[in-house]
């Protein structure tokens, strides 16, 4: 637990350095730290785990695992920071700390224990998210992304906190180990409140994973909020997000799955779909990607449908694989928006050109979101189709193919734009520190196509 010590205390640290107008220091030493976090995350490996402050967290293997997913993500996208707020503000160390509490809450969401922390985990992040996506306090864009975030954040809360008020009020305890015993020794007595409070807390979770039909938010936000903070909306939020899904259902409503998995299979079919062809519509690309990460969603649910004994691993290898991805393309549409000031397809023509290496890591990104063979994306899509099939969901498998095929076409298009199309344009410069980022997101996105095992075994 001295991560979430650790990533709690780096905020307050950062806001001291804006205080005595250290900026140029905040993101080295931001980087160091969360470095030393990932560090004694790791170190904590191999110890017996068990609850701690009164069983309200556990910081197992799954915890460790995808703390670790989320600090090494966030240190990407932070690279991508250098420069980045100073042009929306001179007090720059107000949004590296907000960052780091909303990563304070992620950790809290991935370890929690008792229902009571993964509540307090959601809501330290969300609050912080709901600043973050209007930090261009002049932009009506950012705005109005904003006020959408916190309007629907708050409605699923709503919902959220009356389905645990509910399995509290039917179990008795906000622990997961006594909610799961309440559902083993009763199998037949469960209580109807039990049952209504598991469906809030589905719709809850879904809205905070971006899950049609409680998707609606996403695009508008995702559009509207700066790309920096899009990039850590899709990232490492959803991540977290499916991580704390899945820890409540394997840990508390496995033996109720005949009850629960006909509602998220109805769910991730519609996910699927509403993501994948409304893709196809747009000219925009970071709209585009809005939309890509609901259909990215829907795959993810597949390992809560087939809950299993490899759910959590299929999860982190998928999560893994497209937050490298994505990390990738929103860095290439930040270079090429502040080139061109555009975001849409066009904007892309004739890339491979000029800036070659930019182009081969964006196609490499492009390629494991649409599960390309020997790309990270493709294991991960594997992993969850092969979940699914040992639950015998054949029709949910074959649907997700076809959307997989459907996404090839609006994945492939900026590909075109950048290979196949010419335009007179000039040269888009690129970073040393983006360099870094898009180089080692794009070798391991290959790497764990090709060795697939140097992650699929962690947990």
């Amino acid at each position: 637990m001295t991560t979430l010590i650790i990533i709690s205390v780096l905020a307050l640290v950062v806001l001291y350095l804006g205080l005595f107008k250290a900026n140029n220091v905040i993101l080295p030493v931001t980087v160091l730290v969360l470095l030393s976090a990932f560090c004694t995350a790791a170190a904590e490996w191999n110890t017996n785990a068990q609850p701690i402050f009164s069983g309200m967290m556990l910081f197992d293997r799954f915890a460790v695992a995808f703390s670790g997913i989320t600090i090494l993500s966030t240190i990407l996208i932070l690279l991508l920071s250098k420069g980045y707020f100073e042009k929306i503000s001179s007090h720059v160390a107000e949004y590296y700390a907000i960052i780091l509490f909303a990563l304070a809450g992620i950790i809290v969401m991935v370890s929690f224990h008792n229902m009571v922390m993964l509540f307090i985990g959601i809501e330290i992040m969300s609050v912080s998210l709901y600043i973050l996506a209007g930090i261009r306090k002049n932009d009506f864009a950012s705005n109005e992304a904003a006020l959408k975030y916190f309007l629907m954040g708050a409605f699923s809360t709503g919902f959220l906190l009356f389905g645990i008020t509910l399995i509290y009020g039917a179990s008795g305890s906000f622990n997961l180990e006594a909610i799961r015993n309440y559902v083993i020794e009763n199998p037949r007595q469960i209580s109807p409140l039990f049952y209504t409070g598991l469906l809030l807390v589905i719709v809850g979770m879904c809205f905070k994973v971006g899950a049609a039909p409680f998707h609606f938010w996403t695009p508008d936000v995702y559009e509207g909020a700066p790309t920096l903070i899009t990039t850590f909306m899709s990232t490492v939020v959803k991540t977290a997000g499916f991580a704390a899904f899945l820890r409540l259902f394997s840990a508390c409503f496995a033996t109720l799955s005949d009850f629960w998995t006909p509602v998220l299979l109805g769910i991730t079919i519609l996910t699927l779909f509403i993501g994948n062809i409304t893709a196809l519509y747009q000219q925009s690309f970071k709209r585009m990607l809005a939309f890509s990460s609901i259909s990215h969603a829907g795959y993810l649910l597949f390992a809560i449908v087939a809950l299993g004994s490899a759910s959590a691993s299929s999860v982190f290898v998928y999560a893994s694989a497209y937050s490298v991805a994505s990390i990738i393309a929103f860095a290439a549409l930040i270079l090429v928006h502040r080139q061109s000031g555009s975001d849409s397809f066009d904007s892309f023509n004739g890339l491979a050109s000029k800036n070659p290496f930019l182009a081969f890591t964006l196609t490499v990104a492009m390629l494991s979101l649409a599960g390309i063979p020997l790309t990270a994306g493709f294991i991960g899509k594997f992993f969850m189709f092969s979940e699914a099939l040992n639950k015998y969901q054949i029709w949910l498998v074959v649907l997700a193919v076809v959307n997989a095929i459907i996404s090839i076409f609006y994945y492939f298009r900026v590909i075109i734009a950048m290979y196949f199309r010419t335009t007179d344009r000039s040269e888009v410069a690129v970073p040393a520190y983006y360099t870094f980022v898009l180089g080692l997101s794009a070798v391991i996105t290959i790497v764990i196509g090709v060795y697939p095992a140097l992650i699929s075994d962690l947990i």
